[in-house]
């Protein structure tokens, strides 16, 4: 009995170690993987993290107390403080999140009021206005909340005295398109390859594991005609099943954020025409790119089940991809970036949702998607040429 045992466990070990591609997508691929995403999301965290750090941020501070000269004076150059009296008009001025600017404003005497206040039941208050979707505003921001609450002194850092006060000038508009912009591409991008891995596997490995391939190819059609029929039937059927999934997503978002006095449209949900047709044309290269490449990983495959192996480690990719949007602020404007797969469409996504959608990379997006698969149409093509991949068993 000992020996039959070793001998299976030997069979076994010799039919595992003796395929290549079973070896690879167990032992090699989960730590590659592993490896590449949380390299990939460290570096975005880390990207997140000093984003903004470079640019120059203008410190105005009114009424400047000469105990937090030294405190205020801890700041690289990056920063340029200035003293002035501080009007509405400068507080209204952060709404433009171009701006880099934080308004400082110490009470008048906050030396003075630190030993001696006026109103021994309250402290004396300071407020930071600034800007939240800025990163170089936010950053200075934070930096001074923690210089100020580690001051060690009796005061008080932005308490509204007044319901109508706010020291974030960011509008709902701008935080609101900010959220839509890292949350939306990645809910859209992985519906739409979930369609495409719903139906794309089963069109070519599924045919050539039943052997009905065999009597498409015997038919006087041209190969390439065959390829681009397979892609562009799958990508007008995975098309509908994102188009289902982001109407949903779009009618769920309302309950999201549904409450009293929630105003739906001032949370950044409001878009044009044009952005719908942009994000319309973008989903739909987007799924023909899907569809090119699992097409291309099911030819390989010699039945579903391996090729749901093989599209696996892609499926990561592309979830990788739908999220590092959260580790960004804003849409990339290197139009270099819009000639990478997948990546690309994410981008003009961002730049939708986030209200700044620009034509060129619309079109460099499109345009490179095209011509991708135009090359995958080629290569399925001659792929359905090669008896050794059409009929491997």
């Amino acid at each position: 009995m000992k020996s039959n045992t070793v001998t299976i466990i030997k069979k076994e070990f010799a039919r595992f170690f003796g395929d290549r591609q079973l070896l690879f997508t167990t032992v090699i691929m989960p730590g590659l993987l592993i490896y590449l995403v949380y390299s990939l999301m460290g570096v975005g965290i880390q990207q997140m993290a000093t984003e903004g750090q470079d640019e120059v941020v203008a410190l105005t501070v009114e009424h400047m107390p000469q105990s937090l000269v030294p405190v205020l004076s801890s700041f690289d150059s990056s920063v340029v403080i200035t003293e002035q009296t501080i009007t509405d008009d400068d507080i209204a001025l952060l709404e433009d999140k171009e701006l880099n600017t934080v308004l400082l404003r110490f009470p008048e005497g906050f030396d003075q009021l630190l030993t001696t206040p006026a109103n021994p039941e309250a402290l004396p208050n300071v407020e930071i206005y600034y800007n939240s979707t800025n990163n170089a505003s936010a950053r200075v921001y934070y930096a001074l909340s923690s210089l100020l609450g580690n001051y060690g002194r009796p005061f008080t850092v932005n308490v509204p005295q007044t319901e109508e006060q706010h020291f974030d000038q960011a509008s709902n508009d701008s935080i609101g398109a900010m959220i839509w912009s890292k949350l939306l591409p990645m809910l859209i991008i992985m519906m739409l390859f979930s369609g495409v891995m719903a139906i794309a596997p089963s069109s070519i490995a599924g045919e050539k594991e039943r052997g009905t391939i065999a009597t498409l190819l015997v038919t006087p059609l041209r190969r390439n005609e065959l390829a681009m029929g397979k892609i562009i039937s799958l990508s007008g059927i995975a098309l509908l099943s994102g188009i289902s999934s982001f109407i949903g997503i779009a009618l769920s978002l309302p309950k999201m954020v549904s409450g009293e006095g929630v105003d739906y449209a001032s949370l950044g949900f409001h878009y044009t025409t044009s952005d719908y047709l942009v994000l319309l044309l973008v989903i739909f290269a987007s799924v023909l790119i899907m569809a090119s490449a699992v097409s291309l990983l099911s030819a390989l495959a010699k039945d579903v089940k391996n090729a749901g192996t093989m599209v696996t480690p892609f499926m990561l990719v592309v979830m990788l991809a739908g999220l590092l949007p959260m580790f960004q602020n804003g849409a990339s404007e290197n139009l270099l970036v819009y000639l990478i797969p997948f990546y690309n469409s994410i981008e003009v996504m961002v730049a939708v949702f986030a209200h700044e959608m620009q034509w060129m990379p619309v079109i460099v997006t499109v345009a490179s998607c095209v011509v991708y698969t135009a090359i995958a149409v080629w290569g399925l093509s001659r792929m359905f040429n090669s008896e050794k991949v059409m009929f491997a068993r």
